[in-house]
């Protein structure tokens, strides 16, 4: 996965918006609510939310921690794109997607 790869696979959700955000932060929105977080100058990494019960296993593994001022939420940050393969970006991009959509009034 890179950022090219994770633009396209998010903007082919049904009713997914992207915004750039504080001059570099790129936010991938479905009705106004971000599920997935990134840095449009960088092919760094990426947050994203994941299901409560996943959350302290997943920040156990190398390269991916609690998301700053999200993980209350239940986000992580993926620290860069080489840290899960893609069959692994697209499950949680798609799952957090769904969790986002799900709360949606």
């Amino acid at each position: 996965m890179n950022l090219t790869a994770l633009r396209t696979y998010c903007l082919s959700f049904p009713g997914v918006t992207e915004e750039v955000r504080w001059r570099q932060d790129r936010y991938f929105l479905v009705a106004s609510e971000p599920f997935c977080i990134t840095d449009s100058d960088t092919d760094g990494g990426a947050s994203f939310k994941v299901l409560e019960g996943e959350f302290e296993e997943i920040i156990t593994r190398d390269g991916i921690i609690p998301a700053p001022y999200l993980d209350r939420e239940h986000w992580v940050y993926v620290l860069d794109f080489s840290r899960m393969d893609d069959s692994q970006w697209m499950h949680y991009l798609q799952q957090s997607y769904e969790l986002v959509k799900a709360k949606l009034s």
